[in-house]
């Protein structure tokens, strides 16, 4: 994707929720400043090149990958609410809800969730019905009660789940997976992707998913703030599901390093079917490679040496 493509996207971004003249000044306010600060925008890239590359138009696929990218950052404004993470530094500024308060941050997002859905529906509505029938039901689910939801329920009553491995990953199925497979599997199933192509874009996401989720929580536990551009060290203040607490450091590097390489034979695998997904490939090499300097580099400050 060239830097005049980013550009658009992040156009998009400001842009696909209307602010009418007559809104209240405070949400004005607070959805100026979470559209004005869209981040690195990796998630709805994907979106948009998966989805071109299984022939869906590219207005639909700017719906889709906006639409996608709204239901993450709502995610993360109730994430960062006092009740939940209470968090005071998302993206290398203050919290929503510290400068418009919690009823401030929760309109907000709910004003994502609900352009997101106005926007998902106009990408889908074009659609074979029986596509359309399929990707709604497959939002639903990884949204809803059978994923995002009950994940961050089962995130925030962790100190009664038993801390291993298994509870801690999940968890992370059920919130970090359940975005990336809509990042990956939603444009294909919209684009008519085979059986086969949808079992391996599955397994991609899980291994993404997981190896995010893996990052993310050693970022919590070796980064500063700063470094993080959010607030760390609260899964272990307030008890929460961090693999890197549950099965240490270096063996959090190790699975890690595992899951990519296990992700990487599915991306192969999927290319020779879809070439025109093939980009992937470069995006996962830049993400992977960025991942293991910031693991590596802080492992090795943290215990003096080298993983």
């Amino acid at each position: 994707m060239t830097e005049l493509d980013r550009g658009r996207l992040k156009d998009a971004f400001t842009t696909f929720l209307p602010r009418p003249i007559n809104l209240e000044p405070h949400l004005k306010e607070a959805l100026d400043r979470v559209l004005q600060n869209s981040g690195s925008l990796i998630r709805p890239e994907i979106v948009l090149e998966v989805s071109l590359g299984y022939g869906l138009p590219e207005a639909e696929a700017t719906d889709l990958a906006i639409a996608l990218e709204y239901f993450h950052t709502a995610s993360l404004l109730f994430d960062d609410l006092p009740a939940m993470d209470d968090a005071v530094e998302r993206r290398g500024v203050p919290c929503v809800h510290l400068e418009f308060g919690d009823a401030g941050a929760i309109l907000t997002a709910l004003a994502l969730v609900n352009r997101a859905y106005a926007l998902t529906w106009r990408a889908v509505s074009t659609s074979l019905p029986e596509r359309r029938s399929q990707a709604l039901a497959y939002v639903e689910r990884h949204l809803g009660v059978d994923g995002l939801l009950n994940g961050q329920s089962m995130d925030l009553h962790y100190a009664g789940l038993p801390h291993d491995r298994q509870t801690t990953e999940q968890i992370a199925m059920c919130k970090t997976v359940s975005l990336i497979r809509l990042t990956l599997v939603l444009p294909a199933i919209l684009g008519g992707a085979s059986a086969s192509e949808m079992q391996i874009l599955e397994r991609i996401a899980l291994y993404w998913g997981l190896s995010y989720q893996i990052v993310d929580d050693l970022k919590d536990v070796l980064q500063s703030s700063a470094e993080a551009g959010k607030t760390v060290s609260r899964d272990l203040t307030l008890d929460r599901p961090n693999i890197a607490l549950v099965i240490g450091i270096g063996g959090a590097v190790e699975r890690l390093t595992r899951l990519i390489h296990l992700g990487d034979r599915m991306l192969r695998r999927l290319i020779v079917m879809r070439p025109g997904v093939s980009f992937l490939e470069t995006l996962r090499a830049e993400l992977g490679e960025e991942a293991l300097q910031l693991t590596q580099s802080s492992y090795s400050d943290a215990v003096g040496g080298t993983p």
